[in-house]
């Protein structure tokens, strides 16, 4: 564990930041890459722990991995996957996308990971897999153990998928290796974060894969066929983008930072909601600026669309000039921390007042004073404490390091943007 104190800004940003490649998009990518009948090139890849640790338990699993360049990887499929020990870190996208992959290998493949991991859900993933055909061990939480047999029948598969759109992903990315295709209807409460099933679907049909889904439905159809090998640029993290952007909200100034044209991402929430809590958004061809005056607006917002930002928007929140709410975003409870709870502890322990509410916050500025900030081992948490720390002396992250999992070197790009390098 490596503590920091968060920087402070006295005066106004004036900054471009450059923002590594997605976690979300990379994992896909290697797992489609894997599963692909051809050698396939990403580049763009993010180096970060999640990434590494997928890249290892696909090495496991088979698959070849050669480093072309700094970010720039072949992926070589294997002729038949072979059981293995995978070990998922805190990673849902590891024991999410990878118990697919290893029902397709012949023996017995245990999952295992970081502490935290075995609070993460993942039983309704394992018991759509069950459905499809595959013997699982222990399916309810970390540790379980995948019993492949060199093939999966699929078919129709029902999962309530509510905790999590990475139980749909993780079925849908395989789906077109199972005998029968795959036939997934999601049957529960409100389905969270469509965009990163979005990404999974283009990213599908990029590689020849015929699925067929109508918008905003809760049912996919997956037929049986090659996912083909494809040389493939993997965009830029949004969310770790969004924390760089909103800095200008809380000390002043302008942030600048790459942004891709086209997108499946949620590109358009993320702004809506930096110009909701206060900024100024440009947007060209290939860039975004957010300005700020340094005064964060009170604001309701549902962020059930990108809850990935609700740690950082909580963060905004409770240094703003007006109360405000978020919404939508229940399923958080069940990621790398519940970080409702989190937060509500957290910045409550530095004087504010948030309250938990059945889908979200409800968070009402006061003054804050500075203070130790547990990230809970959450990346996202360390990205709040870093934010707060602009505006409040005497921030603690009592530890960075679990910024690694999507940002290898948080800590010298933040004190890049506030000029402390």
């Amino acid at each position: 564990m490596t503590s920091l104190a968060a920087p402070e800004r006295s005066g106004p940003l004036q900054a471009t930041i450059v923002v590594p490649g997605s976690k979300s998009a990379t994992a896909r990518g290697y797992v489609l890459a894997a599963l692909a009948d051809a050698p396939s090139v990403l580049r763009g890849v993010l180096d970060a722990r999640d990434t590494r640790l997928m890249r290892a338990a696909l090495t496991a699993l088979g698959a070849g991995f050669v480093d072309l360049g700094a970010d720039e990887v072949r992926v070589e499929p294997p002729a038949h996957f072979t059981a293995a020990d995978i070990e998922v870190g805190l990673a849902g996208t590891l024991m999410r996308f990878l118990p697919p992959v290893a029902a397709l290998a012949d023996g017995a493949s245990r999952f295992d990971g970081d502490p935290e991991a075995r609070l993460r859900p993942v039983q309704p993933l394992l018991d759509g897999l069950a459905q499809a055909g595959v013997r699982i061990d222990h399916p309810q939480a970390l540790p379980f153990t995948v019993h492949g047999v060199g093939a999966v029948p699929g078919g129709p598969v029902t999962v309530d998928a509510s905790g999590s759109s990475q139980f749909v992903s993780g079925l849908l990315l395989a789906g077109a290796r199972f005998e029968a295709g795959l036939d997934l209807t999601h049957r529960g409460g409100t389905l969270p974060s469509r965009p990163h099933i979005g990404l999974t679907v283009t990213m599908l049909r990029e590689r020849g894969v015929r699925i067929e889904t109508e918008p905003d439905s809760d049912r996919w159809q997956v037929a049986p066929g090659p996912i083909a090998g494809r040389d493939e640029a993997i965009e830029p993290d949004l969310i770790n983008a969004a924390t760089f952007l909103a800095a200008p909200l809380l000390v002043g100034g302008e942030v600048t930072t790459a942004w891709p044209r086209h997108t499946v991402q949620a590109a358009g929430t993320i702004l809506e909601v930096l110009s909701a809590l206060g900024g100024s958004v440009r947007h060209d061809a290939e860039s975004v600026s957010v300005s700020g005056d340094g005064v964060v607006r009170g604001a309701d917002l549902d962020l059930s669309l990108a809850s990935e930002l609700t740690c950082i928007a909580t963060a905004l929140l409770a240094v703003a000039d007006a109360p405000g709410r978020i919404r939508g975003v229940a399923h958080v409870r069940g990621h790398e921390t519940d970080r409702l709870a989190a937060l509500e502890t957290e910045i409550n322990a530095l004087g504010g007042r948030v309250e938990q509410t059945a889908d979200g916050l409800r968070i009402t500025p006061v003054p804050l004073h500075g203070g130790v900030f547990h990230t809970y081992a959450d990346h996202r948490m360390a990205h709040a404490g870093a934010l707060l720390g602009l505006a409040v002396p005497g921030v603690q992250l009592d530890d960075v390091s679990c910024t690694t999992k999507t940002l290898p070197d948080f800590p010298g790009l933040w004190a890049r943007l506030v000029g402390r390098e």
